[in-house]
């Protein structure tokens, strides 16, 4: 079995593998490990780092050519998948659910790809859980961003010039994201309040020392499989003015809240961002998939009347060693499922193999894809 571990572009700058993973890598059957030449550069691992741990270094088509399993963060152009040969192994995050394009080029490439972030939420799952992964680093960086952009400070501070009061963070969606922002941002000292629509999340956010801002008659979809669902048309209105409310009185607003494969919920409309304190910050982790700020605009960091606003959903990037440390091991922990006794063993009964497969021989075998792919 052989390895390829690709460079990624677009102003991506972690990789999918790490060479500290090498070692383990080849325990599993890999006798050659290819490394795109500059794989790792931007995630401050370069290409001697690989080699000290057995990998071979080479430029994209020899690793192309070489490798039987290509890992990646993100998919590779449509151009890259034409170079690739039918039965080869991709292994990513490669958010299916919205780039059906993407999937529509592999099934016609006649390779074999496995996005991580369509595991299923289970026990067994944990440990290749990229999104949980990614998650925990973009909620970090995302309230480290806004005490950089905040021109006041964090915390409560005590000074000769008399009492400074702490900042008033407001985190809108209680997942992985939302409450790795509420402990960094409490950390910080700032007093903390989130919202969520999921009613489990209520004891979590206040185990970790912050106000949980309920809307009384949520639906929660215990079929969902902890994800937030869809609300009536009621409901939204109710929570709008909540959200409101709370929004004018905060400092900074970290927004994560999204639906798998569906447009993000819009929860901070433009006359909410108007009614804000000026020099607030608005940090949209949801940027990508519509925002969450009505006013957001993805990749960009804009000021509307007077309120900062990132719209950066993958915060993951700006942490590149960490992040591609703990994806690398999300990477490795997957390939331990098909990588058995020194041969690749794509075992479809086993359901995490399964729910990850969106191509295969020309097919979707992912049943969460299927269903989202033919309602489009």
């Amino acid at each position: 079995m052989t390895l390829g571990i690709l460079k990624e572009s677009g102003g991506e700058h972690r990789v999918a593998v790490t060479p500290d993973a090498l070692p383990g890598l080849m325990k599993l059957g890999f006798q050659n490990i290819w490394v795109e030449r500059g794989a790792g550069d931007n995630a401050f691992f370069d290409d001697a780092s690989y080699e000290k741990q057995g990998g071979q270094v080479a430029d994209l088509e020899s690793v192309l050519k070489q490798a039987s399993v290509l890992v990646c963060i993100h998919a590779p152009s449509k151009d890259v998948l034409q170079k690739l040969s039918a039965g080869q192994i991709l292994i990513g995050q490669f958010n299916p659910l919205s780039q059906h394009q993407m999937v529509e080029d592999m099934l016609q490439a006649g390779v074999s790809a496995f996005s991580l972030d369509l595991a299923p939420r289970s026990t067994r799952a944990q440990a290749l859980d990229v999104l949980s992964s990614m998650a925990t680093v973009g909620g970090y960086k995302a309230v480290l961003t806004a005490a950089n952009l905040l021109p006041t400070f964090f915390p409560m501070s005590m000074t000769a010039a008399g009492t400074i009061k702490p900042a008033k963070v407001l985190i809108l969606g209680a997942g992985v994201a939302g409450l790795q922002s509420i402990a960094t941002a409490r950390r910080l000292g700032s007093v903390v309040e989130a919202f969520d629509v999921r009613a489990a999340a209520k004891e979590e956010v206040l185990s970790l020392g912050a106000k949980f801002v309920e809307v009384e008659g949520a639906k929660d979809d215990k079929a969902a499989g902890g994800y937030a669902v869809e609300q009536s048309e009621e409901f939204k209105q109710r929570q709008a003015q909540l959200i409101h409310d709370h929004a004018v009185a905060s400092d900074v607003i970290i927004c994560t809240a999204q639906i798998p494969g569906r447009k993000a919920p819009l929860l901070i409309r433009k006359d909410t961002v108007a009614a804000m304190k000026a020099g607030a910050v608005i940090i949209d982790m949801a940027a990508s998939s519509g925002g969450n700020c009505e006013v957001t605009e993805n990749g960009k960091t804009i000021r509307h009347q007077g309120v900062i606003i990132v719209g950066d959903s993958n915060l993951a990037a700006s942490m590149p060693k960490d992040a591609s440390v703990m994806f690398g091991k999300n990477v490795v922990n997957f390939i331990k499922l098909i990588a058995i006794k020194n041969e690749l063993n794509l075992n479809f009964s086993d359901d995490i193999v399964a729910a990850t497969c969106i191509a295969h021989k020309g097919e979707v075998v992912s049943e969460r894809l299927k269903q989202v792919m033919q309602t489009a």
